[in-house]
């Protein structure tokens, strides 16, 4: 296996009395990655991460996680694995680094100085080395996600899992987690399940779409958000389009055409099948015709939640 691959799957599968969860789930991670995981409730997300630590055994496929086999590795799998669950829980009483104390005697022995030297560190990634002493119990929302993530990050694991991190964070919270994460990228592969899909657009790297227990979508996401399959220009006129729509439309390199009309502009969109020859033409062909106004021009940009929605129609429909 190459040593650039942290996770992979070959034909992973689960049934729970005969309702298929996961269903043949091939898909390799590489090393210091970001991956959203994304997918209505019930899509598989959970059994995944589940049968990647070994807490359930797969009806058939398998996996490795470093190279070492889910099942018959799993120890040695959560060794080297961090985990956040959704909603962390801890013991109020405790400061952090009572509780990253308690923490570390699962990881670690030798001189407590050591052990309390990479408590200090990891509260320091996490910014909450002003807090080390402070009950938790007097912590916000943001403040128990950070020492959630400190927890997980503790024994400098290889594999951070983390489970809806910025849920119920409010927007600055929610910038302090991404921007936790792109740091930690350097030291770890990242693979985070959350429904906040414009945070996946700001952060991931990589994006892995389940429905129905199905891999849907797994890509860059750059590669994603460039074209989803079609190149669309999008622009904004005032005036009468009429005839520059007839132009436009007879062109061999345009597929289709799209315009919805309003407070006395129209936007189009219009679909292309050779991108250089409409980016050397489309727009002088518009701003020659007469008694029309481009306001706005470009390449169409999608979004996560656009592309993630068509998906899961083209499933359910297609």
């Amino acid at each position: 296996m190459s040593e650039n691959v942290v996770i992979r799957t070959d034909g992973l599968s689960k049934t729970y009395e005969g309702l298929a969860a996961l269903k043949g789930l091939d898909i390799t991670i590489g090393r210091n990655t970001i991956v959203g995981f994304l997918g209505p409730n019930g899509a598989g997300k959970t059994t995944t991460i589940k049968l990647l630590l070994g807490l359930v055994r797969p009806t058939s496929g398998g996996g490795s996680v470093f190279g070492l086999d889910i099942v018959r590795d799993s120890i040695e799998i959560r060794k080297r694995t961090g985990y956040l669950a959704q909603d962390p829980s801890f013991y109020e009483y405790m400061t952090p680094r009572q509780m990253l104390r308690f923490v570390s005697n699962f990881y670690f022995t030798g001189p407590q100085t050591l052990i309390d030297k990479r408590i200090t560190e990891s509260l320091e990634i996490v910014s909450l080395t002003s807090h080390i002493d402070r009950a938790i119990k007097g912590f916000s929302a943001g403040e128990k996600q950070r020492l959630g993530i400190a927890q997980a990050y503790l024994h400098s694991p290889e594999l951070l899992i983390l489970d809806e991190p910025a849920a119920s964070l409010d927007p600055m919270g929610r910038r302090d987690v991404l921007e936790l994460l792109r740091e930690l990228r350097q030291h770890s592969t990242i693979l985070y399940s959350t429904h906040i899909l414009d945070d996946v657009q700001r952060v991931s790297d990589m994006v892995a779409i389940l429905n129905h227990g199905e891999l849907v979508a797994y890509s860059p996401i750059q590669q994603m958000l460039s074209s989803n399959g079609e190149t669309i220009f999008s622009m904004t006129t005032r005036g009468d389009h009429g005839a520059a729509h007839s132009f436009i439309s007879e062109q061999p390199w345009v597929t289709s055409i799209k315009i919805d009309c309003k407070d006395g502009q129209t936007c189009w969109q219009i679909n292309v099948v050779d991108e250089q020859t409409a980016e050397a033409n489309l727009l002088r062909m518009v701003i020659t015709s007469d008694g029309l106004t481009v306001t706005e021009f470009g390449r169409k940009r999608f979004e996560l939640e656009e592309i993630f929605i068509s998906l899961l129609d083209e499933k359910k429909y297609g």
